[in-house]
């Protein structure tokens, strides 16, 4: 458990991108076995959409975003009515299921989603999220986690929730221009006093390659020096920009 919980941090640490993302949480869960997974972040406002990060049948989870299924599945609506991890499917919370509801559960059958725990996650900020492990049956994989290694995977969705919110959110934005995510990153550890060899270990890529995003940083923002650029990030992230 030590080495695959090591291995999906460091790989959290050097994701930049969703398929990153959906790659390091898919090895973690394949080491116990369990083949899909659908990790769903609920926007913090009206109208945002939601964040799907799945390795699901990308025809279902197209469908279910197109549908706005989210808005109505029992299971969402079950994480964010508290903390604890729980099972669903087959049965497992399927009373009084509403026509819509029942019909979701149908259409996700077909895709071999019949059941799977779900770990809700509501972070300090109050942004309410929700990591699911699915399956076609109960099988033993399933059923191991929830009964050996529940509280290991709520700990590994929390990890992944709040890395997704800091390197993927919206908010890579440094007065009104649009940062990429390595530049908000390789800035934001030049903020901390580090230098383009320091990121360079840091983030796992070469000391050019940090310069390369650093000074592409600097171009967008319009500024003559990186330490220009490196104050306003800090004075934008701490609302004095």
């Amino acid at each position: 458990m030590q080495f695959v919980f090591e291995t999906f941090l460091e790989q959290l640490s050097e994701s930049v991108d969703e398929t990153d993302f959906r790659d390091a949480m898919a090895r973690a869960a394949a080491a116990f076995d369990l083949v899909k997974f659908a990790y769903l972040c609920l926007p913090p406002r009206a109208p945002g959409k939601p964040r799907l990060i799945s390795n699901y049948p990308p025809r279902w989870t197209a469908h279910y975003l197109s549908n706005h299924y989210h808005a109505i599945d029992p299971v969402i609506a079950r994480a964010q009515g508290g903390q604890c991890p729980f099972l669903w499917g087959l049965h497992y919370s399927r009373t009084g299921l509403s026509d819509f509801e029942q019909k979701l559960f149908d259409e996700a059958a077909a895709f071999g989603i019949r059941c799977g725990l779900t770990i809700p996650i509501l972070d300090k900020r109050g942004n309410v999220a929700a990591m699911s492990f699915a399956a076609d049956g109960l099988n033993p994989a399933l059923l191991r986690v929830t009964e050996r290694y529940q509280e290991a995977f709520r700990f590994m969705a929390t990890c992944f929730h709040i890395c997704v919110r800091r390197k993927l959110s919206a908010d890579r934005v440094v007065n009104g221009v649009q940062l990429t995510p390595r530049e908000y990153e390789c800035l934001e550890w030049a903020a901390q006093g580090k230098s383009a060899r320091d990121i360079a270990s840091i983030v796992g890529i070469r000391r050019r390659t940090a310069s390369f995003h650093l000074e592409n940083a600097r171009k967008k923002l319009g500024l003559r020096t990186r330490m220009q650029a490196v104050a306003q990030f800090s004075a934008a992230r701490t609302g004095l920009g």
